[in-house]
């Protein structure tokens, strides 16, 4: 049954959304979470399924992205053992290769550095005698290959698992249940949502917006309405292909344009991408493009002998997610992955209402929980912690 009041109401049951509920609960606030179709329903279930430092984010300077994905990939490891595991990277250098080894070399020294020196992070060079156990991977021109580790998950998986710990905690779920508005008035406002035939509302002190590619669409709906955050809905698409991968994990570079692509073993199958397109529309209606599938099987065809005659009719399935990103006008492989928190008002007219959560990655979403609590918590009751999400083990309901 929906109370008439709670501290924070979260909309949004993606991972940022059912973080910010754990860590509202573990503070003893209460908490009710808004979701319009299913957990993780949408980015949260597109992603490339990796609880990782970040290797590339070094090329944009994002240093202290990398150590905070890094610091959170270990915890996670320890949180959710069964969801979270170390998996082997290789990183294949050949002649027409735009990263050198050198800069390579460097770039893991420096994730190595980044991580405190953990072990998880070592890497090292296969020797030119490993190279044909290397799941068929092309060696014509082959000069290097860098062998690190980062961890692997169920991102869906995960994504339930947070939130059940949020619900241990006390938090309430609304699912499905859709958003319809929310009037705001003094120190806090009215929610209203839909679920089923039947219409609720309930008072709370803030509101935060984790909707993800629908983040300003939930912001139309507010009175006031608050500032939105200008940004770029970037689609991210996935293949799946049959076939196997018995050694690990591999970090190409697309022959085509430089990107960085990922050719991963998952569920039986091997899981390819990904793409960034710009998107306009309406973020439900996301699809892969026939360009996007084209261009991953060229990456896979290029790099493997197995797939070497791959055609897109024989891709097993395909998915895509959307990414939230600054409108900066910049190159879409470059734009920063920092996540945006922007409140309703000023700090000086008061602590947030409303705050909106811009961007977010799958590994960070525990450390981004917390500065959202940090920046709202001027505007909630004082209630007693019960809980440190960073001590809460995560399993499965």
């Amino acid at each position: 049954m929906i109370g008439a009041y709670y501290d924070v109401v979260v909309i949004g049951g993606g991972i940022n959304g059912v973080g910010v509920a754990q860590a509202a609960a573990a503070d003893g606030f209460s908490v009710l979470l808004i979701e319009k179709d299913s957990l993780a329903a949408g980015t949260s279930s597109r992603s490339s399924k990796l609880i990782h430092g970040g290797l590339r984010y070094l090329e944009s300077w994002e240093f202290g992205l990398v150590r905070e994905s890094l610091t959170e990939r270990a915890l996670l490891r320890r949180l959710a053992p069964d969801l979270v595991r170390l998996r082997d990277f290789y990183i294949p250098v050949y002649r027409e290769t735009r990263r050198r080894p050198w800069l390579l070399r460097s770039g893991l020294s420096l994730y190595c550095v980044l991580s405190g020196f953990r072990l998880s992070a070592r890497f090292n060079t296969l020797p030119r005698r490993a190279w044909d156990r290397l799941d068929g991977l092309k060696t014509d021109g082959l000069n290097a290959v860098f062998h690190y580790r980062d961890a692997q998950t169920d991102d869906r998986l995960l994504t339930e698992a947070v939130m059940h710990s949020a619900q241990h905690l006390g938090a309430e779920l609304a699912c499905p249940a859709r958003f319809t508005g929310a009037k705001l008035a003094g120190q806090g406002g009215k929610v209203f949502f839909r679920s089923g035939d039947a219409e609720h509302s309930c008072r709370t002190a803030v509101l935060v917006n984790a909707g993800g590619p629908w983040v300003n669409q939930v912001l139309d709906q507010i009175e006031p309405a608050p500032e939105p955050v200008g940004i770029d809905l970037v689609q991210g698409t996935h293949i799946i292909v049959p076939g196997t991968l018995s050694q690990g994990f591999y970090y190409l570079e697309s022959p085509r344009d430089g990107r960085a692509v990922f050719v991963m073993p998952w569920q039986g199958q091997v899981l390819v991408g990904t793409t960034e397109t710009h998107f306009h529309g309406d973020p439900d209606q996301v699809r892969p493009l026939a360009t996007e599938t084209r261009y991953l099987c060229g990456v896979l065809r290029h790099y493997f002998t197995a797939w070497k005659d791959l055609r897109s009719d024989q891709v097993e399935s395909a998915f895509s997610g959307l990414r939230v990103l600054p409108a900066d006008g910049g190159h879409l492989f470059h734009r920063s992955r920092e996540t945006v928190l922007q409140a309703d008002r000023p700090s000086a007219d008061g602590p947030p209402r409303v705050l909106s959560i811009y961007g977010g990655k799958l590994t960070t979403y525990r450390r981004t929980a917390a500065k959202v609590i940090e920046q709202i918590r001027p505007g909630l009751p004082a209630r007693h912690p019960i809980a440190d999400t960073a001590k809460l083990e995560l399993e499965l309901p």
